[in-house]
């Protein structure tokens, strides 16, 4: 299983500060809002430069993510798409995504050649861009409350992921939710789950998911999937692991590798 650190955004906050804190010394007794402003423009300046470049490193998006103020395991599935087609080659070409945002990652994937992709929205679809509302009006993407059967054959799809949906749901419902998910994929299931200690749903998501996100431990994690007999694909696993460090890839999210039912 993948269980590695979130980088903290302290070392970025602090760098950040460091070239403006001794290039200003002023003769005069300096006002004590100078610092704070220095520190906002500073702010501002990295977050630029980092948007800018197309060469952005996978710790400095981290950072910046954390910068924001939260963390999105459907945002983290597209930084990790590299990582994830070098773990599972072509198993990457038939792929439901599941999740909030579903629309962005089903349009990164569309993006791959040779990729079919469908996505499924567990909640309701609000002020939706054109792009979305195409995907929604070709049947790729889908609004479906995963708390019920999905409405797709066994072995529908070669990979599933699903992101962030999981981590708003009791047990109760993730006893027939990830069974299902298992069912309709082939070669696996990627489940990409908030760490504890992330951010907590706000009260416009409240109205939106109905609970606050369970962030749950890696341990908690691992102790469900044995006791409901959802089996590691180590294989996989490993393979994400050796690329992630090749890479210097750190997930913001933790990241699961699961063998499909059959």
């Amino acid at each position: 299983m993948s269980r590695r650190p979130v980088v903290s955004s302290r070392g970025f906050l602090d760098d950040a500060s460091i070239p403006f804190g001794g290039s200003m010394q002023p003769k005069s007794r300096p006002s004590p809002l100078l610092p704070i402003v220095v520190a906002v423009v500073g702010a501002f300046l990295i977050i630029g430069y980092l948007f800018s470049g197309s060469g952005v490193s996978y710790g400095d998006k981290d950072a910046l993510i954390r910068l924001e103020g939260g963390v999105s395991c459907s945002l983290e599935v597209q930084r990790a798409l590299p990582i994830l087609k070098k773990s599972y080659g072509d198993s990457m070409l038939k792929v439901l995504h599941v999740g909030p945002d579903t629309c962005s990652v089903v349009s990164a994937l569309l993006k791959e050649e040779d990729t079919e992709v469908w996505g499924v929205e567990p909640y309701d679809l609000d002020d939706i861009d054109n792009g979305c509302k195409s995907l929604v009006r070709a049947g790729i993407v889908r609004v479906s409350d995963i708390k019920f059967p999905l409405s797709y054959r066994p072995n529908s799809f070669s990979l599933v992921i699903v992101s962030d949906a999981l981590d708003y749901l009791s047990p109760k419902y993730l006893n027939k939710t990830l069974p299902e998910l298992a069912r309709v994929s082939t070669d696996g299931l990627v489940v990409f789950s908030g760490y504890p200690g992330q951010r907590r749903a706000k009260v416009a998501e409240l109205s939106k998911f109905g609970r606050p996100a369970k962030r749950r431990s890696s341990s908690w994690w691992i102790k469900y999937f044995l006791q409901t007999k959802m089996k590691e694909n180590g294989s996989a696993t490993k393979k994400f692991e050796q690329a992630a460090a090749k890479n210097s890839y750190e997930p913001a999210c933790q990241v699961f590798h699961l063998k499909s039912h059959h």
